[in-house]
């Protein structure tokens, strides 16, 4: 769908409105396929008529539609104050403008040019230290990358209906929670094909957040390109590196250049920006809807059990119960001797707790431990961080002992956070 545009045609007004659909009650109700964005035009050869189109928004990333929401609610706040312009409207009127007059006759605006105009800036470490805290009604959401990106699609399965946040980095998201300019951070702490997201293990014991919730996200990867490119035409594509490891036999197949990139999402923004028609990104289905590309391929990664665990973050705990099943994690440091890590495991065997994950990390600040225990020399051991993962809720009495127990020879313990597992069904 697009919307012709002729010279010197005006914007008028964005408009954002709830759509009507049947319910799973099957009642219709107002605003459950989601929203809608109007885009409200004059045209120059009679000032009495408007011609509007229509872009309906996706009803199934609520998220990702926040964004169109806002260009509504901040037009509706300056209606009082007619001399300050709106942004999106001064934004989109400069494009009209340019091009319009470029072309001489008509040109075609897609819906996915419209809503690229509006979509969010991605937080850095840079903009964290000069923005201010700012109050909002929503639960706003941060989480890495552009929209389009996995972590956008769980933050929207954590969190239904809130206000999914940008970031260009994981720690902007740590940064953003902690100066409260978000409520909520998810991000990615494993994926079952690539293993650990060693940086956010890092960035979990530097940052005092607590883990609140964990989400499940089944990886569906697609192969897009510009609309009208056929996939024999790629010469290269793009994506984050796990992404293009997991397509790596359909990659192959087709012969192509691969070039890694921060993110999946980025990769689709990118061609999209630039126009390359002979490159395409392997990303989301939700990617391409959103920066207006075509997809060439779907579902091309290897394996298709490819799942990613992303941790909900928060700068308060949540009360541990024990009428629901709970996981808690921990992370630890032990002493240096045969055996240490043995009897730390086994408090918990001890126990019949499960433990459903250990990662070890060395310490950065202090990598390298020197012990006299030979007549020849000194030996070098690394020095490390162990994190844990066992299904029980703090407010166990068998989790509280085992970690009084596992105190008892651990040189430092933190608890992580104990917050219920996931227990929904995965998607993509």
């Amino acid at each position: 769908m697009a919307l012709k545009i002729c010279p010197g045609d005006k914007l008028l007004r964005i408009e954002s409105f709830p759509i009507v659909g049947n319910a799973p009650n099957g009642k219709k109700t107002l605003g459950w396929l989601g929203t809608a964005t109007r885009i409200v035009l004059q045209r120059t050869s009679d000032n009495k008529k408007a011609l509007s189109c229509r872009a309906a928004a996706s009803s199934s990333w609520p998220a990702s539609n926040a964004f169109l929401q806002k260009v509504t609610q901040n037009g509706a706040s300056r209606k009082e104050d007619k001399s300050e312009p709106e942004h999106g409207l001064t934004q989109f009127q400069e494009v009209l403008d340019t091009q319009a007059a470029s072309n001489g006759t008509t040109l075609e605006v897609s819906t996915s040019q419209m809503v690229s105009l509006h979509l969010p800036k991605p937080l850095s470490i840079t903009d964290i230290g000069v923005l201010p805290p700012r109050e909002t009604a929503d639960l706003r959401v941060a989480y890495q990358g552009v929209p389009g990106a996995y972590s956008e699609a769980a933050a929207a399965k954590a969190y239904p209906r809130c206000e999914a946040v940008p970031c260009e980095q994981f720690e902007a998201a740590f940064s953003a929670v902690e100066l409260w300019l978000v409520d909520r951070a998810v991000l990615p702490v494993e994926n079952s094909l690539g293993g650990s997201i060693h940086r956010n293990y890092d960035l979990l014991l530097r940052h005092r957040l607590h883990i609140v919730g964990e989400v499940q996200l089944g990886i569906h990867h697609c192969l897009m390109g510009i609309p009208g490119v056929k996939k024999e035409e790629l010469q290269r594509v793009v994506s984050h590196p796990q992404a293009l490891a997991q397509c790596e036999q359909t990659l192959t197949k087709l012969g192509v250049t691969r070039e890694a990139v921060d993110d999946t999402a980025g990769a689709a923004q990118f061609i999209a920006a630039h126009n390359l028609r002979d490159t395409g990104a392997v990303a989301s289905a939700r990617a391409a809807e959103i920066y207006g590309l075509e997809i060439l391929m779907d579902g091309i990664q290897d394996d298709l059990d490819n799942v990613t665990r992303f941790l909900m973050l928060a700068r308060e705990p949540v009360m541990p119960r024990t009428d629901r099943k709970f996981k808690t994690s921990i992370v630890f440091t032990l002493e240096e001797g045969p055996g240490v890590l043995f009897k730390a495991l086994s408090v918990f065997a001890l126990r019949d707790i499960n433990l459903t994950k250990i990662e070890s990390r060395p310490q950065r600040k202090r990598p390298l431990r020197v012990v006299d225990d030979s007549n020849n020399g000194s030996a070098k051991y690394f020095d490390y961080l162990f994190y844990i993962d066992f299904e029980a809720s703090m407010a166990d009495v068998r989790a509280q002992n085992a970690l009084g127990h596992l105190q008892e020879f651990a040189t430092f313990l933190r608890v992580l956070g104990s917050y219920p597992m996931d227990m929904s069904p995965m998607r993509a």
